[in-house]
């Protein structure tokens, strides 16, 4: 995950530290159009009032009838089980990451400075490797009572073949925080939500809980009883070396 401050991105990252330094005619004819459409359109003070004939069938319709053909039907809404998913971010020192972009305007970590990460993934049972985090955090304020720093924070978390899930909001290096859901690809389509980031190590341990909603139930070997999070979590070896069957089919890497 990003960092909290100077002297621990220093730690984790000195060699990213050290290198700081359309057209309107067609437009108007479009509404003239709708225009015309709509006014010779006739709506009662129910709504629209289609003849027997027009009600049989809305194949017929123009777009605009076919508009108000559909006013006042419910719309199908997206699945609103919620789904829990756990999952482990872990830095093992091995993927040159964090890098630090310094672009504020002191010598510490300030107000603009950028922390592109990218970080390993793991089940919450910690058995299988997934995949990786990949994103960006900018600095927004740094919290000397808390010991830490306020980031906002855009990033994914890359499934293999299943998809991804992408996320945005703060990061407080010194609480616990959630982020929204923002989308996802693959079984993640229409994926929404939030999810509750717990920082265990800073910055090299971080437990997440998914609350999904609005996708097909997950697969099991993504939801596997989650290892109690604590400072000591380690991942199975197997998973660590991406041996066979400790990984999910063309795990992201």
């Amino acid at each position: 995950m990003a960092t909290s401050s100077a002297m621990s991105l220093g730690s984790v990252s000195m060699t990213a530290l050290d290198k700081l330094s359309h057209n309107n005619h067609s437009h108007r004819n479009s509404f003239l159009g709708f225009s015309r459409s709509f006014q010779n359109f006739k709506i009662s003070s129910n709504g629209p009032d289609f003849s027997s004939q027009s009600r049989s069938t809305s194949k017929y319709l123009s777009p605009t009838r076919a508009f108000f053909w559909n006013w006042g039907k419910p719309e199908n809404s997206r699945p609103s089980k919620v789904q829990e998913l756990n999952v482990y971010e872990l830095n093992e020192g091995d993927r040159n990451s964090p890098a630090v972009l310094k672009l504020g305007k002191k010598p510490e970590l300030c107000l603009g400075d950028l922390v592109p990460f990218t970080n390993k993934l793991y089940t919450g049972d910690l058995k299988k490797r997934v995949g990786i985090t990949a994103g960006l955090c900018v600095l927004i304020q740094h919290v000397p009572e808390k010991k830490g720093d306020r980031f906002e924070a855009t990033y994914s978390f890359y499934f293999g073949d299943y998809g991804h899930l992408s996320v945005q909001g703060q990061y407080l290096t010194y609480e616990d925080t959630f982020l929204a859901v923002t989308g996802g690809s693959g079984i993640f389509e229409g994926a929404y939500g939030q999810v509750k980031l717990r920082q265990l190590v800073y910055p090299t341990k971080l437990f997440y809980t998914f609350y999904l909603k609005g996708i097909a139930d997950l697969p099991l070997e993504l939801t596997g009883t989650a290892v109690t999070p604590s400072k000591d979590v380690k991942p199975a070896p197997e998973a660590k070396a991406t041996e066979p069957g400790a990984t999910i089919k063309n795990f992201t890497n």
